[in-house]
């Protein structure tokens, strides 16, 4: 079996090329962004790329997937695993349609709906765009004023699709407290006016509006992701303030501090929607009862390195931090071809 790879910095690609190399299994590198991709791939059985979140890759890595799939190359990831990435529209559908524990989410699509449901509505609500990651795009709602003019905003100028100002100010707190580089900060300055321009290229969010209840008394969530028939989860804890904790980089990796229910729905939630990965992230109701808030194929691999083991399918615990979950991805190309 012959493996394209697109190889992306400080995405799994890098991983994926040092399994490829230390298991002598066969691989070329490819440019996903050329013209000639399709050619690029010709000879190979198989297609793996990390895309990320920017305009670019929301371009056309979807429509890459699908058609190379339909032309009998197996793509990693998946079109099933991939095509409701950065859409938190489409993953309350999939969600709600197999019952799965989702935090209840409420989306409209003209303006009249959404004001008559913020009329009967109780606050707070959380207010998210469909995409973005790091909490960049999630708000909390705290009253019907701050809803209308949510809505209004919405279905009139509508919002940049990525906060860049807003993830500066994140890195720069952070970097106070030792969770992020001096790098993660100066990155983060030169986007705010460097992607000033591409956001030009990017169309504004509007048209719909999302909510979704806010469930207190959660200062954490909890972070299952699935790869195939294991999983592995860590505890992230909410920014000091703030309700959010994704983004925050206050993680906690101890077994004991894992609710197993969330792994046990995490593996029940991927064999519904037959992802190759899947990060599910979960709060906890009233009821102490696990919800997911939303799900994503792609995260940053580094994060889990000092996951203290993971699970099988059968909830069997394996100990050990050097399992290689980027391996497990090639590995599974090859063995469920």
């Amino acid at each position: 079996m012959k493996i394209a790879i697109h190889n992306r910095e400080k995405s799994f690609s890098e991983r994926w090329i040092e399994y490829c190399k230390s298991n002598k299994i066969e691989y070329v590198l490819v440019n996903a962004y050329d013209n000639d991709i399709i050619q690029q791939i010709e000879g190979c059985d198989a297609f793996m790329w990390h895309f990320g979140l920017g305009f670019t890759d929301k371009l056309f890595a979807k429509q890459l997937i699908f058609s190379l799939e339909n032309s009998g190359v197996k793509c990693f990831p998946s079109f099933k695993t991939m095509w409701h990435f950065e859409d938190k529209v489409g993953q309350k559908y999939l969600l709600e349609s197999i019952k799965a524990p989702l935090v209840p989410t409420y989306v409209f699509y003209s303006k009249k709906d959404a004001l008559q449901w913020v009329y009967n509505a109780s606050f707070p609500k959380v207010f998210k765009l469909r995409g973005g990651a790091g909490s960049s795009n999630v708000k909390l709602i705290t009253s019907k004023q701050m809803a209308k003019k949510i809505v209004k905003k919405a279905f009139r100028k509508g919002f940049d699709p990525v906060d860049y100002g807003y993830l500066f100010q994140d890195a720069l707190e952070k970097s106070f407290h030792k969770r992020a580089r001096v790098y993660d900060v100066l990155k983060y300055l030169y986007l705010f006016f460097k992607e000033k321009a591409g956001l030009l290229l990017s169309e504004k969010q509007k048209g719909y509006v999302y909510f979704q209840d806010f469930v207190p008394n959660n200062n954490f969530d909890i972070r299952v992701v699935v790869v195939g028939d294991r999983a592995f989860a860590l505890k992230r804890m909410a920014r000091d303030g703030d309700f959010r904790a994704s983004g925050s980089g206050k993680i906690i990796y101890e077994k004991q501090q894992i609710d197993e229910r969330c792994v046990q729905i995490a593996f029940e939630v991927n064999n519904h929607i037959s992802a190759q990965s899947a990060a599910f992230d979960f709060v906890f109701n009233e009821e102490n009862k696990p919800m997911i808030v939303e799900v994503s194929y792609g995260y940053t691999a580094s994060a889990y390195d000092y996951c203290e083991g993971y699970w099988s399918e059968d909830m069997k615990w394996h100990e050990g931090s050097h399992f290689d979950f980027c391996g497990w991805m090639v590995n599974n190309m090859m063995t469920k071809y």
